[in-house]
């Protein structure tokens, strides 16, 4: 059962309307109620076959706008790369002995994982720590890569992946409600964008069947796009 807040803010969307984006911007940060700041985030169903390994979607943004705070990076280097990633703003840096560390202990105090292609062999025995919890890093989602100074301080910055689910939606999040209405939008622009260019040659159809923008909490309000 939804609280009185949340049947207060639905009574201002008319849930059979899809709205312009500008019109969907405003009507989620009026329609947000709770007490902290809440998260915009957009979702995505789209008009793939997620039985076809061709059709699946996976991208990775660097937002116009950052959200949310920065994430604790750890760079799996060699030696020669570690004052690079320690100038690029690395949390951990190490080798051999920090993948042994993670390995008998199982102990992850990071939110995102680096390395260097000459570490992934090394990463492997990782694997079964990391990859369940989506932290092997991957050259598909930018965090494997020569220019290790680059990738980390793209990390730092808030760089976003995303992938649909077993069910062909993607959620993302595109700002805070704080944010000034310009920011949300560049920020919501810029991941549909991507979207239309990741669209696999071989989906049939609609692409986009339903966008939907919220809040934290909040109520859905759906979106035009084409």
């Amino acid at each position: 059962m939804r609280g009185k807040r949340y049947t207060e803010a639905k009574k201002m969307i008319d849930s059979k309307k899809s709205y312009t984006v500008a019109e969907a911007v405003q009507l989620v940060k009026d329609a947000s109620r709770v007490k902290f700041d809440a998260t915009v985030e957009l979702h995505v169903k789209l008009g793939i076959d997620v039985k076809q390994s061709d059709q699946n979607i996976r991208g990775t943004i660097s937002l116009p706008h950052s959200v949310g705070k920065s994430r604790r990076v750890a760079a799996f280097v060699e030696p020669d790369k570690e004052a690079e990633a320690k100038a690029a703003g690395a949390d951990l840096i190490g080798s051999e002995e920090l993948i042994n560390e993670i390995v008998t202990k199982g102990k992850i105090d990071f939110d995102v994982a680096v390395a260097t292609p000459g570490m992934m062999p090394k990463l492997a025995k990782a694997a079964k720590v990391l990859g369940p919890k989506g932290l092997m890093p991957n050259p598909k989602t930018d965090t494997v890569g020569a220019q290790i100074g680059k990738i980390i301080a793209e990390q730092k910055a808030g760089k976003l992946t995303f992938k649909n689910d077993d069910t062909g939606n993607v959620h993302v999040m595109v700002g805070k409600v704080s944010f000034d209405n310009a920011k949300i939008t560049e920020n919501l622009n810029a991941i549909l964008d991507l979207m239309r260019k990741l669209k696999p040659s071989t989906a049939k159809g609609i692409y986009f069947k339903t966008v939907v923008l919220t809040s934290t909490m909040g109520p859905a309000v759906h979106l035009q796009v084409s």
